[in-house]
């Protein structure tokens, strides 16, 4: 008999990844900038740098629809908006 069969050996439990896992958008709610993004995309021979604007708009999307967890732009590779930064202003000298 061998002993390594039956020795406690547990089987893995498969794990979702923390990123790139989301429901499908079944409804269509974000077609449009999907369908955007993937042309732009196309069009620039898969440059991804090129169409980075379709991306944040695709991804906005899907997370004000809860097609996937809501994270700051800037987690996801986007710098902020000025408007979206501190409304400290710097004094200035006068």
């Amino acid at each position: 008999m061998c002993a390594a069969v039956g020795m406690g050996a547990k089987p893995l439990k498969p794990r979702p990844p923390d990123k790139g896992a989301f429901p499908l958008d079944h409804l269509g709610e974000c077609t449009a900038f999907k369908e955007k993004f993937m042309n732009c995309l196309r069009v620039n021979n898969f440059e991804s740098s090129v169409c980075r604007e379709e991306s944040k708009e695709y991804l906005e999307c899907r997370m004000d629809r809860e097609l996937m967890a809501r994270e700051p732009l800037r987690k996801l590779g986007f710098k902020e908006k000025p408007e979206e930064k501190s409304d400290v202003q710097p004094k200035t000298s006068e």
